[in-house]
């Protein structure tokens, strides 16, 4: 990590300036992220697959210029990149642009999300639910016990576009345990076209046991040097048998052998998957947060 973007240095009320990105500030703003990508990776992620017409990202820039901190904004939900900084130059901005917007999420390393949070509030603007996550890293091939887990009969494989219905059954399963907010809506339409997306679009893993798809694992992003993975998920009928374990170790697997590192994050409260990912190899980096608006 670059330690002068992560030194920690506060920002002061109008020590800097808050403005959105232009085609011009690209390769200082890739600079920027490149500097500081183990810690955003879904930050990262986000800023390379954005629409421009659509997703927005604005600079925090100095007296002379020098590029501070980012915000980033994707599909109703925003990440600080905010570099360390525990304060930031007021974000009037925001209160013009959320009236035109949904904001969905904020997301990101849990003290930067409290700064926006504490921004937001002054809005009127207040999380309905926040869940607290661990940071998770690993950059080597996964400890080789975990890939002799699981029953001898277990398939591992790529889910094709005619397997929909099972892996829809499994992906909604898992967004009503795992993502769904205090509040929201489950729709199972839109459930269901996201995997086909995942199918169609994104690496993804299916674990089959007896001719049934009983697990997934998928890429949810992807950074400058780094995967972000997500949609983790056994059906509770077939955990504790040791699939989640030889699934992720083998997904990890395909990703590291590319020369790309992988970033996670799991629920604080799920201490059954963070064993899991400890027991493969993969390491605590910081506090991850996601609020809910």
């Amino acid at each position: 990590m670059n330690d002068f973007f992560m030194s920690g240095a506060k920002g002061r009320e109008g020590g800097g300036k808050w403005r959105k990105m232009k085609n011009r500030d690209t390769a200082g703003t890739e600079a920027l992220l490149r500097a500081v990508e183990s810690n955003y990776v879904s930050a990262c992620g986000r800023y390379l697959a954005r629409n421009n017409s659509k997703d927005h990202v604005w600079k925090l820039t100095g007296e002379k210029g020098e590029l501070h901190a980012l915000i980033v904004h994707s599909k109703s939900t925003m990440i600080p990149v905010l570099c360390g900084k525990t304060e930031i130059p007021r974000l009037h901005f925001l209160g013009g642009f959320l009236r035109k917007v949904n904001l969905h999420s904020v997301q990101g390393l849990r003290s930067e999300v409290i700064v926006m949070e504490s921004e937001l509030a002054r809005m009127g603007r207040k999380p309905q639910d926040i869940i607290d996550y661990d940071l998770m890293y690993i950059d080597k091939k996964p400890n080789a016990s975990c890939y002799s887990s699981g029953p001898v009969n277990l398939v591992l494989r790529k889910p094709k576009l005619t397997d929909l219905d099972e892996m829809a059954v499994l992906q909604a399963a898992y967004e009503q345990e795992e993502v769904l907010s205090k509040g929201s809506v489950f729709s199972p339409a839109a459930s269901r076209i996201n995997t086909a997306n995942i199918i169609a679009n994104s690496s993804v893993l299916a674990a089959e046991l007896g001719g049934r798809l009983v697990g997934k694992i998928n890429i949810s992003s992807v950074s400058f040097t780094r995967y972000m993975i997500g949609g983790v998920f056994v059906h509770p009928d077939f955990r504790g048998m040791g699939i989640a374990c030889r699934m992720a170790a083998e997904f990890t697997d395909s990703l590291v052998s590319n020369g790309m590192g992988v970033t996670l994050f799991v629920k604080k409260s799920n201490l059954a998957a963070r064993r899991l990912y400890a027991s493969l190899g993969y390491s605590a980096q910081g506090d991850y947060r996601i609020s809910y608006y």
